[in-house]
């Protein structure tokens, strides 16, 4: 995979679109002085966690963009905070999304610390606190809509999915949820609704398989002529919708999604939501299909971008963030609602399908200034766009440099909701919210450990400083000053063996201790 991130400027020289100019700054400069002069209401804020699924640093134009543009997205940017030295804690789905929920890295749990199919249990003990139980103990009511992937139901038996799905989010802590269990591209190809399938109906069974096909199914492998998106490698299995999927499926044909409404059903489950009248705060935790292969957006979003399929699905994308934001002011809202938008991991150009997409097409960084991709533990594996709104409390058209990383969310959102972790919970989340809100007279986080795909690959980073740990025989420690070389090509391991036998150290120590927050 080419790499030219050592080309390219650094993240200071990213410009926000709208305010590149005196005169643009004072067109926005009213919006601005509304947002820094309202109060926020009383009680706790309504909380909002928009999770995208595989968009980069440089997928956003509040981020550089230029071949696709994200209005409601850069409106975050314009009326919140927007973060250079965000983290996704993994640089694959599964980890990022257990640590997100839990407050810990997902290396110290076997169960989520890798991608999982379609049919894993549930890889989070339902004792655990999460973001979802805690903010239910502090009187929210908790939904999530979206990808899942954090597997569903018991490790002792297999699943039935004609039956009670469970346990699943319910028994996690949320009140309601709409879900799908895996990724775009596996199996089951079906929303779940609370413990049950949707749309499923009586006569016509379900049944999953990653071992075997099942039934008369067409796969992608012996029919390659029925794909409308064909293959480059794997996938191949049962053709749904003309796209074939990881594993198989049979059965329960009313219940399979249609790919190009994707969007518009999780968004509109997500809105549903958010317009549910209640006396109590809520949380949403709304984990976007977009812009995950296989990319295929709705008809309406072709050609809306200048990168092919993926800008077309950072438009549809934008335009779920749209909603969202539409359905807050028109209920009011906005102002006592805390919004936080982030990515699971970095950016993959290729991911098994022929999209129309040409790699960087028409000159679009995907990952902006960083080296590496989606699983890789260079910075562009894992570091992300973040953007925070929370007006009257977050400064409008702010940015920070903070080191943080999404397993803080546990922490930062307990803090928001004036609730306070026990020594146990979160055991590697801090709180945030002080440079969310502009507060921190000093970094929050001393150091962060980033997990690439797969448990043992591990980096640590502390200052400017970041050791990608060797993994095999024969390999070499792989050292980088992000600050002189933000694109990481000079390892400078072996000419700075003290940072190296430190970073060394505070793996060892976090992992001897179990925890990295403070008590």
């Amino acid at each position: 995979m080419p790499d030219r991130s050592s080309r390219r400027s650094t993240p200071g020289a990213l410009r926000v679109p709208g305010l590149s100019s005196r005169r643009d700054f004072l067109k926005f400069a009213p919006l601005a002085a509304v947002a820094e002069g309202a109060r926020a209401r009383p009680g706790k804020p309504n909380i909002i966690f928009i999770l995208a699924d595989d968009i980069g640093y440089g997928d956003l134009s509040c981020y550089g963009a230029e071949r696709v543009r994200t209005p409601n997205v850069d409106r975050i940017a314009r009326e919140g905070i927007r973060f250079t030295d965000a983290h996704a804690p993994a640089s694959v789905c599964t980890p990022t999304r257990y640590a997100a929920l839990t407050g810990q890295y997902a290396w110290r749990n076997p169960a989520g610390d890798h991608i999982l199919s379609g049919e894993a249990p549930l890889s989070i003990d339902p004792s655990t606190t999460t973001l979802a139980s805690m903010l239910k103990r502090a009187g929210y009511r908790t939904g999530h809509v979206g990808k899942w992937h954090l597997g569903v139901g018991e490790r002792s038996r297999s699943l039935d999915w004609n039956l009670e799905i469970r346990p699943g989010p319910l028994e996690l802590g949320f009140d309601y949820a709409y879900y799908y269990p895996a990724t775009n591209d596996r199996v089951p190809c079906v929303y779940v609704e609370n413990h049950r399938v949707a749309g499923l109906t009586a006569g016509d069974p379900l049944a999953i398989s990653y071992a075997k096909q099942l039934g008369n199914e067409p796969t992608g492998r012996e029919h390659p002529e029925m794909l409308k998106l064909k293959l480059l490698a794997g996938h191949d299995g049962t053709i749904v919708n003309g796209i074939s999927r990881i594993g198989f499926m049979s059965g329960g044909k009313p219940a399979w999604w249609d790919d190009e409404r994707m969007a518009d059903t999780l968004t509109a489950k997500a809105v549903e939501f958010i317009e549910e009248k209640r006396s109590a705060p809520f949380f949403l935790y709304f984990a976007t299909s977009n812009i995950h292969q296989p990319r295929w957006p709705h008809p309406r979003f072709r050609g809306a971008g200048g990168c092919g399929t993926r800008c077309d699905s950072i438009a549809e994308f934008d335009s779920s963030v749209g909603a969202v934001l539409a359905a807050l002011d028109r209920k009011g809202l906005t102002d006592n609602t805390l919004l936080v938008i982030s990515s699971d991991n970095g950016p993959a150009m290729d991911d098994g399908y022929q999209s129309f997409d040409v790699r960087d097409a028409n000159g679009h960084d995907c990952n902006g200034p960083w080296r590496g991709y989606k699983g890789s533990l260079y910075e562009g594996g894992h570091r992300e766009p973040f953007l925070a709104r929370w007006p009257g409390r977050i400064r409008a058209g702010s940015q920070s440099g903070e080191l943080l990383c999404l397993v803080d969310l546990l922490a930062t959102m307990a803090a928001a909701a004036g609730q306070k972790l026990s020594g146990n919970e979160g055991p590697d989340s801090f709180n945030l919210l002080p440079a969310l809100l502009g507060q921190a007279r000093r970094p929050v986080r001393d150091h962060l450990v980033l997990q690439g795909n797969g448990s043992g690959r591990l980096a640590v980073r502390r200052g400017p400083w970041k050791l990608i740990l060797a993994t095999k025989p024969g390999e070499s420690p792989e050292l980088y000053n992000l600050e002189s070389d933000p694109g990481e090509t000079r390892n400078a391991a072996e000419e700075r063996p003290g940072v190296v036998a430190e970073l060394s150290r505070i793996l060892a120590h976090n992992m001897a201790q179990r925890r990295s927050r403070p008590q």
